[in-house]
């Protein structure tokens, strides 16, 4: 297999002005990254087209593999097209069988297709199409000859993230493992870890999340969570599978008592509903403070039997008097038996950001406690600080986590 490096390109004022956050390039560096492909550069250019076309003839000239995000909309200022197009010295055609997936996306949604949508449906003659089957705009597969060298490729997705990552994983990095000469099936797993830091994860995790280990491990963080994703490629779905429990299984050897499920958007409030559900038992939160984010996450469930609802109380004098007394222990308790809950979660309390900005939140002591049944009583204080837009979430995280330790403890 022979290896390769990449370019990733973000295309649109949007992201040069500052005015969007480009999450899109990190995601896609992640990605090839897992394929074994070296990203040396980033790139980020504005909807000028003169400025693009110079931006992709020094891409093809330093990487291999380009990708790239923007410019495939329908409207004056999306140019990729034609951009990829004037660098080849090619004109922009037709391409029949994009057009009737554009008009079929737009019958399915009741509405007839805009002349300008056609723009969409235009290709260099030597392009690839890449489909899109969640949206118009399909991306664009554009090799470039180099004198001397194998040819530079050209991915072109659209921003819109949801499309994009799908057509990265079902398209295009087949396609360039397949130009590494290495096996065309690729396979994902992620795996869902909270309780310690990226370094320790890291350490704990040794040779595992080697660069030239196969399958990849991936390693990333976001707000405290650890996501472990496990890349494997093969000459069948089998195959791959294979090396992905093998690996899965050397994983929990070394940090399973870390783990709380697998998949992209697995959180633990998942976790815990199904915990629950499976023994038959209900939960009711109660959120002291200044936030309210288990009550949310466990909203955005929908209806399950497991969650039987939230109460968020700020804190004044009389919810300190409650909150450091015995009284609410025995209200909570009258609570849970009214509404059916066999469990309840509180925290006490969420502190306040009002005076901290950006600034880190110094480290705050928050007690949590887990009633369960008639005089089921545990407590733990957990001790945090950091970043203000996360410093809550980790404490409901970490309430989660006390949780879901006292649910396996009796279960």
């Amino acid at each position: 297999m022979s290896h390769l490096n990449a370019e990733v390109i973000s295309i649109g004022d949007e992201m040069t002005s500052g005015a969007r956050l480009d999450t899109n390039a990190q995601w896609i560096s992640r990605r090839l990254g897992e394929l074994g492909v070296s990203v040396e550069f980033h790139t980020t250019v504005g909807d000028n087209l003169q400025d693009n076309i110079d931006v992709f003839a020094a891409a093809v000239q330093r990487a291999d593999t380009i990708v790239c995000t923007g410019g495939l909309g329908p409207t004056q200022d999306d140019l990729t097209r034609q951009a990829m197009a004037d660098l080849v010295g090619q004109p922009l055609e037709l391409r029949e069988s994009s057009l009737q997936h554009i008009e079929s996306m737009f019958a399915r949604r009741g509405r007839e297709m805009p002349q300008r949508n056609r723009l969409q449906a235009m290709f260099p003659p030597s392009a690839d199409e890449i489909v899109n089957p969640q949206g118009t705009a399909p991306g664009v597969d554009l090799a470039v000859d180099r004198e001397g060298r194998i040819p530079s490729r050209i991915f072109a997705l659209p921003g819109v993230p949801a499309e994009m990552k799908t057509m990265f994983d079902q398209t295009v990095a087949p396609r360039i493992a397949a130009m590494a000469g290495g096996d065309t099936v690729i396979r994902h797993h992620v795996m869902r870890f909270f309780g310690t830091g990226e370094s320790d994860m890291e350490q704990q995790l040794g040779d595992m999340i080697a660069r030239d280990r196969q399958p990849r491990v991936g390693i990333t963080v976001s707000a405290a969570t650890i996501s472990l994703r496990i890349t494997a490629t093969g000459s069948s779905q089998e195959q791959c599978d294979e090396a992905i429990r093998e690996t899965e299984a050397e994983i929990m050897r070394r940090v399973g008592h870390y783990y709380f499920g697998s998949g992209e958007n697995f959180e633990q409030h998942h976790a815990v509903d199904q915990m629950l559900r499976s023994a038959g038992q209900s939960l009711l939160v109660i959120e002291f403070g200044f936030a309210a984010p288990l009550g949310d996450w466990f909203a955005a469930l929908g209806e399950t039997p497991a969650y039987r609802g939230g109460l968020s109380l700020a804190v004044t004098d009389d919810v300190i008097k409650l909150a450091e007394g015995d009284d609410w222990v025995a209200s909570a308790r009258t609570l849970a038996d009214r509404f059916g809950a066999t469990h309840v979660l509180a925290v006490d309390r969420y502190p306040s950001l009002e005076l901290h900005d950006d600034r880190p939140l110094p480290a705050a002591d928050v007690r949590i406690i887990v009633l369960s049944g008639e005089d089921g009583y545990q407590e733990k204080t957990v001790t945090l600080g950091g970043h203000p837009s996360i410093v809550q979430p980790r404490f409901a995280k970490a309430a989660l986590a006390f949780l879901r330790s006292t649910l396996s403890a009796t279960s």
